[in-house]
């Protein structure tokens, strides 16, 4: 901590700062502000909820509104709108539960409590109206068929009296059957949320509780409906009186559900996608270690006849963008049998001429004489380059393979090229990918992921740059 307070009230000279003083710091602060403000805000919006990113709601924080439950439920003279308040939040966030968090909960117990259009609603959110219709088949001894009736084809279903047996019930029973059938004039009730806000009354000025579907702070008007039920009426609230309560609410799910596989509509698994791109990262870095060493020891301390034209010709290729040699590429994976392998990734990229270069230059500040001493104690090419060329090149190496790293980690292409048609060889890049499709965006799973993606390669870069600085610092240095 002194380190840090020391290094932010340095000044150029002088007790005092000076102008210089303001610009130098004025430049640093405005710096660390264009890095950071961009991952701030993906680390916020990796924690807010599917609605809420679906809303496209710009506040800063993830939060939601209060809710209240609105119903609506079908007689034979019309639809009623209504709310349910009081309703807890396991009731109300009911689609999002798992399947042990439902069974869990006493639906039962719970719907023991209601009555009437409540009950109605209830049931029907809840996914109690099927087994109460095998009851109700078991208590009355219905035939068999009405539980197959919804998907039957119009031809199969008239070969059924389904009047008859109408006939034959009461009115809550035919209630229940119209519901699970999807008969007029019961059709299945319905529950929604909507946002609870406080303001005052159009008719009587006292401050009242509203439900509203969305809010809009362009809008003048907002409609609006009794929490209290006190009539059907949607009335217009002016939205400048409108206040609202929020809650600090994290979804820590989106980084659960991936990981452990249970994200909707996702055919991936992010485990697998973490555990492939660490096997890709580690065994490709290893080997352009190798690889690139080699070829620099080659490069700098070894004199044949074409040696500089090879090294210009090496260079020449960071001059090519990887776009060009993509096709080369992929025929080259499909013609070994790699395609849809994770060796598809790893050995097309073992050795780059950024590497080879960056390692060339610094071992051309190794000494002669060292490896002319070796030579005369009788040590092989192979121990000088492992015992004496290795060690003393160690900085450099460490750059790259930080480098490395952090070019693997983060590498769409090869793997699109390479593995996109065998989901289980996926990389954290093709998987992030999976999270949006034609059909279905799943924006919070992918923010969330994107976001665990980031730590390694920001770990590696952040714990280990004094290497890079290093490394590259003494390059070419004699």
């Amino acid at each position: 901590m002194n380190a840090v307070t020391t290094f932010l009230t340095r000044k150029a000279g002088g007790q005092r700062a000076n102008w210089l003083d303001y610009l130098t710091y004025a430049y640093l602060l405005s710096g660390v502000l264009l890095i950071l403000l961009p991952v701030a805000w993906l680390a916020l919006n990796s924690l807010k909820s599917s609605s809420q990113l679906e809303k496209q709601d710009l506040s800063l924080l993830p939060t939601s509104f209060e809710t209240v439950a609105r119903a609506t439920v079908s007689y034979p003279d019309g639809n009623q709108i209504f709310f349910i308040p009081d309703l807890p939040q396991w009731v109300l966030n009911w689609g999002d539960l798992s399947d042990d968090e439902r069974a869990a909960r006493d639906v039962s117990e719970f719907l023991s409590g209601f009555e009437g259009r409540d009950l109605y609603a209830l049931r029907s959110h809840l996914g109690q109206v099927p087994s109460l219709v095998r009851d109700l088949i078991e208590a009355k001894n219905l035939p068999e068929w009405i539980v197959r009736y919804p998907s039957m084809s119009a031809s199969a279903r008239g070969e059924y009296d389904l009047d008859g047996v109408l006939t034959s019930l009461n009115t809550e029973d035919v209630r229940l059957l119209s519901e699970y059938l999807n008969l007029e004039p019961y059709e299945p009730a319905r529950l929604a949320l909507q946002v609870l806000v406080t303001a005052p009354d159009p008719v009587t000025g006292v401050e009242t509780e509203f439900g509203i579907s969305n809010f809009k702070a362009t809008r003048d008007f907002t409609p609006a409906r009794y929490v209290n039920n006190r009539n059907d009426d949607v009335v217009r609230l002016d939205t400048a009186s409108i206040t609202m309560r929020r809650t600090l609410d994290p979804s820590w799910e989106n980084f659960t559900d991936p990981v452990i596989g249970r994200a909707f509509g996702v055919n991936v698994n992010f485990a697998t996608c973490f555990t492939n791109s660490v096997l890709v990262t580690v065994i490709a870095t290893v080997l352009t270690l190798l690889i690139n060493s080699m070829a620099a020891f080659a490069l700098a301390k070894y004199k044949f006849r074409g040696q500089v034209a090879f090294f210009i010709v090496i260079l020449a290729t960071l001059m090519v963008p990887p776009t060009i040699t993509l096709v080369g590429v992929f025929k080259a994976v499909y013609a070994t049998g790699l395609s849809g392998s994770i060796w598809g990734v790893i050995i097309p990229g073992a050795a780059t001429p950024t590497g080879v270069f960056l390692l060339r230059q610094y071992m051309l500040s190794i000494p002669d004489e060292l490896i002319e001493a070796a030579r005369m104690d009788a040590a092989s090419e192979w121990k000088v380059y492992w015992r004496i060329i290795l060690p003393l090149a160690l900085p450099a190496i460490a750059a790259l393979a930080i480098l490395s790293v952090i070019w693997r980690w983060n590498d769409l292409i090869l793997p699109l090229v390479a593995i996109a048609t065998t989901k289980e060889a996926y990389t954290i890049q093709l998987c992030l990918l999976e999270f949006r499709g034609e059909h279905l965006s799943q924006e919070h799973y992918r923010l969330a992921m994107t976001m665990v993606s980031l730590v390694p390669s920001t770990l590696v870069f952040v714990f280990l740059q004094k290497y890079i600085t290093t490394g590259i610092a003494n390059t070419g240095l004699k």
